[in-house]
Order: C-alpha cells, then sequence, then structure tokens
C-alpha cells in the first residue's frame, strides 16, 4: 500500500495549517493510500546540530519521512517563506529521506501573499531530490478559509487542497521504490 506522511510545520493551537493537511490527507486515503499527520507542533526536536547525528525525535522522524512514498509538507507563512519549525526539521532530512518520493507542498498565510513560501518549499525539496509535484496549495487568509471545525469553507479551495492528496498518491505510485 502507498503511504504518505503529512508534514505540519505548525506550532499553534489551532493550526490552519494542520487542519488543510487533514483534508489532504483524507483525499489521499480516499485515493487507496494508508496515511499520517508528524506534527512538529508536539514532538521533541531541538534545534538542528550537524555535529549530533541524532537528537530528541529526529530519528524516528525522519525515518517516517524515508519509509513514506509520499509526503505532503505544510507550514504556515511567516515573513514571506515557511516557518522554522519546518526548517528544523527539514535541515534533518536529505536525499536519503526524499528519494524516490513524491512531494507536496501546502501552505497557509494569514494574509494574501504565499508565493516566496511555496517557492523556497520547492527549491529547498528539490535540492534534497525529492519529486516535486506541480500541483501547490496557498491558502490566503487561511483563518477565514478554514472554520473552526477544521473545514475549507470555500468549494473550489476545498477541491483544490483534495487534489493535491489525490495527486501526490497518484505520482508516488508512479516512482520506483
Amino acid at each position: 500500500m502507498t503511504t504518505i506522511v503529512a508534514i505540519s510545520g505548525s506550532r499553534r493551537d489551532g493550526s490552519t495549517t494542520r487542519a488543510a493537511l487533514g483534508v489532504v490527507l483524507d483525499a489521499a486515503a480516499a485515493a487507496g493510500a494508508d496515511t499520517e499527520l508528524l506534527d512538529l507542533g508536539g514532538v521533541d526536536l531541538p534545534l538542528y546540530h550537524p555535529d549530533e547525528d541524532e537528537q530528541g525525535d529526529s530519528e524516528a522522524l525522519t525515518r517516517r519521512v524515508r519509509e513514506a512514498d509520499g509526503v505532503i509538507a505544510g507550514s504556515p507563512v511567516y515573513r514571506g517563506s515557511y516557518s522554522s519549525t519546518f526548517k528544523n526539521f527539514h535541515d534533518f532530512c536529505g536525499s536519503e529521506e526524499y528519494e524516490h518520493t513524491a512531494v507536496g507542498l501546502l501552505v497557509t498565510a494569514g494574509g494574501g501573499s504565499y508565493g516566496g513560501a511555496l517557492e523556497h518549499l520547492r527549491s529547498t525539496f528539490r535540492n534534497v531530490h525529492a519529486w516535486v509535484v506541480p500541483h501547490e496549495v496557498g491558502i490566503r487568509g487561511a483563518s477565514r478559509a478554514i472554520d473552526q471545525d477544521g473545514r475549507l469553507r470555500d468549494d473550489d479551495l476545498r477541491e483544490r487542497t483534495e487534489t493535491l492528496g489525490r495527486m501526490v498518491v497518484e505520482h508516488a505510485e508512479r516512482l520506483p521504490d
């Protein structure tokens, strides 16, 4: 079975990023994948230190990513880029984790600008040899776009977000093991 792991780079309670990733994972599960959410806000992950091999939960988290067929990277937009929480986790990962892995990108913005965050994620994932799928999701005004139950209010946005889940499954199934 195809395994899809979503990584939430938000530390916020009631995170819109986590809620949107739930929509993506539901669509991936409906497409036949086994799914899991890695919530970086709830793990022990100290700041990356290149002279230390394992820190906190880093080994278990990177193993889950390495074993996945597909990954959905989700982050809030902070200062025009992705979160420091996601960046810290991403520093623990390299091409071993992402080789032959389909990666989908999702960002949530409090305001209207999210293009820089998607661009930064795309380039860093390509740098570690991930297969970034062409469909990406950016959500403007995320606190207004997602209700308190974690549902997307707009049908078009919901469809685009669900499409991301299906596309990552589809691409993951095409890549070699």
